[in-house]
């Protein structure tokens, strides 16, 4: 069985990993559009902490949590180790008035999810100590299961395994053929026939649905994150920080420190880094981090979120044209949710059962 996928973003490479360690013969296409989201994501993996309400959107992005150990562990017999994945935990900012139930809504979620954790309620002076630059001055709640790892770390370690498996890779710009259903694709004019397409192209793919009648309601939100360099500090076990606003702070190796992002609807494919989203960046994780202000800029990126109607991810098959699987809308959980994202669209392109009730991720929705 071949199957074709277009876009090899984190979702796109994952379900090609899976697909070849299933035996399908596996064909990845991508295009080189700067701006693609798996380029430019923090890296954040710590659902029970959102400020999010939706349970369907809970329900996957705990999937996507717990999806990251075997996947790594399956990766590293593969050969491939190096992932920035780090359990660090997490601190929630709350105020003191919030508080009491900001803690019970945490521990209620990370008690159905044994990978999280044991949340509790962390004194300023606390939180400062585990993120030495913080300013909060009131409590935080502290997750010690949440992690951080390196979007593109991950991706290039899926397309790696999978090609060492016998997938192959095809740079250009796909065009879907159809014929009753999904008969391949053309890419720059060289067509590839294939059993099954897994639409994954992010934020692009209207252009790659709508030519065969599939409406794509996915919208590119753009996104600029810093990378920060802390002289001296050693940043390699500091927790993500959560703030009350939909900002964050992260730390890696090597002193660097992560902090974002901006969420611009309406910039198309603007791939530009602008003198207000640097200043809203800066100025967010300063307001709480003032002791960032040394840190030299290695540098900011600039990612398309592709945005679906809602936060729900935009996951399955399309009826009308059989053999066609979208895999998208995943906005700024991608990283949570895309290697498990992956996994189901190719078990869908395997007419194998996905392993997780689709229905409220419609993708024609």
């Amino acid at each position: 069985m071949r199957v074709v996928i277009v876009g090899s973003g984190i979702v796109g490479a994952a379900a090609g990993y899976e697909l070849t360690r299933a035996g399908a013969d596996v064909v990845l296409v991508d295009s080189t559009a700067p701006g693609r989201a798996t380029s430019a994501g923090a890296g954040i993996v710590c659902p029970w902490s959102s400020r999010v309400e939706d349970p369907d959107w809970h329900r996957i992005a705990v999937a996507g949590a717990e999806h990251y150990p075997e996947l790594l562990a399956s990766l590293a017999a593969d050969g491939e180790t190096e992932f920035g994945y780090r359990r660090v935990g997490a601190l929630r900012l709350v105020t003191e008035a919030e508080a009491e139930d900001a803690l019970r809504l945490v521990a209620e979620r990370a008690a159905k999810s044994p990978m999280a954790g044991d949340a509790e309620l962390v004194s300023a002076r606390r939180a400062r100590e585990l993120f030495p630059p913080l300013a909060h001055d009131g409590p935080a709640v502290h997750l010690p299961g949440a992690a951080r790892l390196d979007g593109r770390a991950v991706r290039d370690a899926l397309r790696r395994a999978a090609v060492r498996r016998g997938a192959r890779t095809v740079e250009g710009t796909a065009a879907i053929v159809v014929d009753g259903g999904v008969r391949g694709v053309r890419v720059d004019g060289g067509f590839i026939g294939a059993d099954a397409v897994i639409a994954a192209a992010g934020a692009w793919s209207p252009r790659l649905l709508e030519p065969i009648g599939v409406r794509a309601r996915v919208t590119p939100q753009r996104g600029q994150i810093m990378h920060l360099r802390l002289p001296g500090a050693d940043t390699a076990d500091w927790p993500v920080v959560l703030p009350r606003t939909p900002h964050y702070l992260l730390a890696f190796e090597n002193s660097r420190v992560v902090v974002g992002a901006t969420r611009e609807d309406g910039t198309g494919f603007d791939h530009r880094v602008t003198a207000a989203g640097m200043a809203e960046v800066l100025g967010e994780a300063l307001a709480v981090a003032p002791g960032l202000a040394d840190a030299t800029h290695m540098e900011t990126r600039i990612g398309f979120r592709p945005m679906g109607p809602d936060i729900l991810p935009l996951l399955g098959p399309v009826p009308q044209v059989p053999g066609l699987i979208v895999a998208n809308g995943l906005g700024p959980s991608g990283l949570t949710i895309g290697p498990y994202a992956g996994a189901v669209a190719a078990r869908l392109a395997l007419r194998a059962a996905p392993g997780i009730d689709l229905a409220a991720y419609d993708p024609l929705r």
